[in-house]
């Protein structure tokens, strides 16, 4: 594979490590359909932003991809129902993240697109490659506020604002994220090989949309299959498929831009800074809908995998059901499952209750055994540096962790503690089994704000 014209990225960056990555559970399982619920609770935050405010009333009809919430706010994203039925009043919810917030419920009622109809209505079909200049600017960003369009890797940043052009900061690159270097997720694995026709036309549309003249797809080279289907898609398109090594956490904003590109974004600052706008494969794929279907963001692919659940699938579910059913889709939890994470085990979050509900940023749920989660006691950090030697932002997360714990504010800041990524690379070799990022997690959340 060859870099395009002006790149000068090692295929890697610095520092990192390599956790074992669990892909055979759900790699080779092709996308399926979760049947249409019963009910859906949309929640009414899922996007990093202001919440949205419910803009349904009780007992009101609503069809599949109407907006059931929405905010004045500059940094938001509206919500919308992914089935047709009947909305109630809003209600409490628990996020993965353990955030109360409201979501709209909303009951079944006829006419739901189900299976293999749903799945090419979303993703499938065909998908334009020339004549997306009848799409301004403005319709391309319009299109992804009115859908609902958020960061999809992850981050959940509202793609709208991301997309819209700032004069005094113009972007080269388009730099799409199909990394995924969490262990056992593969939802935008999936999403690759099975419909990368639709990540091309997104990714075209996104770079017209920010005044990108470059589009660079950026892969970890552990992902051939992936790489293949892109090229092929892409075709004599101009945009770039670039293979990365394979390494976490590959897939941080920062790291792929690093790698890919060679730059570095500064701290504190944004990759807009450096002439860059990066989104992630599932978000293009949605953008493409967006524009050219002129559909919402009402189902993402969701990998349920790990060796805890009984069939690990990949699965395209509608925002708002809950985790308990699409581990129910998938056979069951096994007699030896142990902890529910939403998300990879690297930086994802232990949940307690099933009727924690799928959101926009949900990449995957997975499902650990007792002997996955089994670890060494906790001792006294020896000051090997380890964690230091691994950080990909050259921070000093053992620094960061026990100020944390014993509430040091000023050493936590002098550290730089609201820099820190939270990859989990300082606990995944710590010889002292130092549970530094919820440490680090824990010290954000407490840390008095100036």
């Amino acid at each position: 594979m060859t870099a395009a014209p002006g790149i000068s990225g090692r295929g890697t960056f610095s520092r990192g490590v390599h956790p074992p990555d669990r892909k055979e559970f759900a790699c080779d399982a092709p996308v399926e359909v979760l049947p249409v619920p019963a009910k859906v609770c949309v929640p009414l935050l899922q996007h990093l932003g202001a919440p949205c405010k419910a803009t349904v009333a009780n007992k009101q009809e609503v069809a599949a991809g109407d907006e059931v919430g929405s905010s004045d706010a500059f940094i938001s994203a509206p919500v919308h129902t992914p089935i047709s039925g009947t909305a109630g009043k809003p209600v409490a919810l628990t996020l993965a993240s353990g955030k109360r917030v409201q979501g709209v419920p909303v009951t079944a009622g006829e006419g739901n697109l189900a299976g293999q109809e749903l799945l090419v209505e979303i993703l499938g079909g065909q998908w334009p490659t020339i004549g997306l200049e009848q799409y301004s600017p403005e319709d391309i960003t319009s299109a992804a506020k009115s859908a609902g369009l958020a960061g999809m890797g992850g981050a959940g940043f509202p793609t709208y604002v991301k997309l819209t052009r700032n004069d005094q900061k113009p972007i080269d690159t388009l730099l799409v994220n199909g990394c995924e270097c969490e262990p056992y997720l593969t939802a935008d694995y999936r999403l690759m090989v099975e419909f990368a026709a639709p990540v091309i036309t997104g990714a075209m549309l996104a770079a017209r949309a920010c005044g990108a003249a470059n589009i660079v797809i950026a892969v970890e080279d552990n992902k051939p299959l992936a790489i293949e289907m892109l090229e092929k898609a892409a075709g004599d398109t101009g945009v770039k498929i670039l293979g990365l090594h394979t390494k976490y956490p590959q897939g941080g904003e920062k790291q792929t831009i690093k790698a890919a590109l060679g730059r570095d974004v500064p701290d504190g600052g944004l990759p807009l800074d450096i002439g860059v706008v990066v989104v992630n494969v599932g978000t293009a794929a949605a953008l493409a809908r967006a524009v050219v279907r002129n559909g919402s963001l009402t189902h993402r692919v969701v990998s349920v995998t790990g060796a805890g659940v009984a069939r690990p699938k990949n699965i395209l579910s509608p925002l708002g059901v809950t985790v308990g059913e699409l581990i129910d889709f998938c056979g069951g939890l096994n007699d030896n499952a142990a902890r529910i994470v939403c998300g990879g085990p690297m930086m994802g979050q232990a949940i307690g209750d099933l009727r924690t509900p799928v959101t926009k940023t949900t990449s995957g749920i997975t499902v650990l055994t007792e002997e996955d989660v089994a670890r060494a006691d906790e001792t006294n950090c020896v000051r090997c540096g380890r964690c230091v030697d691994v950080c990909p932002l050259n921070l000093v997360p053992t620094r960061l962790g026990l100020a944390s714990r014993e509430g040091i504010w000023d050493i936590a800041k002098k550290y730089s503690i609201t820099s820190c990524m939270e990859c989990g690379c300082c606990a995944f070799v710590c010889p002292a089994s130092l549970p530094l990022v919820q440490l680090i997690r824990q010290g954000k959340a407490l840390m008095p704000k100036d």
